[in-house]
């Protein structure tokens, strides 16, 4: 059975929880997941920049690793990524090297670039995932932004300073 909008919110919200969680213990506001073709968590992921001090763990690059690891091709064709902000470049290149066939995230990344502005622990890039997944040679479906002003909370006064 498909996943439902109802699921997709559910899934996303948990997404902006792990994101909470990640601030709270000194990384980087994101988190991501990632959930079955019936909705069932997979896997849980979030950004690891200040506890591992590795300036590519993103939450979602930190997911797609780990889940290439864990599951074939075939099977992540029919997953979900859910993220609490947009994929960035580099984390839309991970999804579409895994080969998970869906993401849907929380604000978007202008959105993310508005907030945080020339914050040099992240230099968001104003430029969308579905421009990435456009240049691939396999289709990955995009549902978002959703829940925007949730997902924008967790970074509040964050950026400003970094904690």
């Amino acid at each position: 059975m498909p996943i439902t909008p109802e699921q997709d919110l559910a899934l996303l919200r948990r997404s902006i929880t792990l994101a909470e969680e990640s601030r709270a213990r000194g990384d980087h506001p994101f988190g991501a997941l990632l959930a079955g073709p019936d909705g069932e968590i997979l896997l849980e992921e979030m950004n690891t920049c200040g506890t591992r001090g590795d300036r590519t763990g993103h939450a979602e690059r930190n997911l797609m690793t780990a889940a290439s690891l864990k599951y074939d091709v075939e099977f992540l064709r029919g997953c979900t990524m859910y993220t609490s902000a947009e994929p960035c470049a580099m984390c839309a290149g991970s999804v579409y090297w895994t080969g998970v066939g869906r993401v849907v995230h929380g604000m978007s990344e202008k959105a993310l670039k508005d907030l945080i502005g020339p914050d040099p622990e992240n230099l968001t890039m104003d430029l969308p995932c579905t421009v990435i997944f456009g240049a691939g040679q396999r289709p990955v479906e995009v549902v978002g932004p959703l829940l925007s002003e949730e997902s924008a909370v967790v970074h509040e006064g964050f950026w400003s300073g970094l904690g």
